[in-house]
C-alpha cells in the first residue's frame, strides 16, 4: 500500500467515525447502546469513532439499521464529510 492510499484510508475512517459520533449522540445513544442494538462488541463504536477501524460493509449496514437509516445514507455522509471537512464542525 503506498502513502496516498494510507492517508487516505484514514482520511475516510476519521470521516466515518465523526459522522458516527453525531448520529450516535443526536439519537442519545451511548457507545455500549449502540453496540448492542447491533450486536456488536461495546468497544467497537469507540474504535470507529476514533478512526482506528474501519467499517466493513456488514458493519456498516448492521450500524445503519441500529440507527434507523439506510446504508447508504450512513455512507452518503461520511463521503459527504470527507469532501467537506469542516461540515458540521459547528454543531460538534
Amino acid at each position: 500500500m503506498n502513502v496516498r492510499r494510507g492517508g487516505q484510508r484514514r482520511q475516510y475512517a476519521l470521516a466515518f467515525g465523526q459522522v458516527l459520533r453525531r448520529l450516535r449522540t443526536e439519537q442519545g445513544l451511548t457507545q455500549e447502546e449502540l453496540a448492542f442494538r447491533g450486536g456488536l462488541d461495546r468497544t467497537f463504536p469507540s474504535l470507529l469513532e476514533r478512526g482506528l477501524r474501519t467499517p466493513t460493509l456488514t458493519v456498516i449496514c448492521i450500524l445503519a439499521q441500529a440507527l434507523q437509516m439506510t446504508p447508504g445514507e450512513l455512507v452518503a455522509q461520511a463521503a459527504q464529510r470527507v469532501r467537506e471537512p469542516d461540515a458540521g464542525e459547528a454543531g460538534e
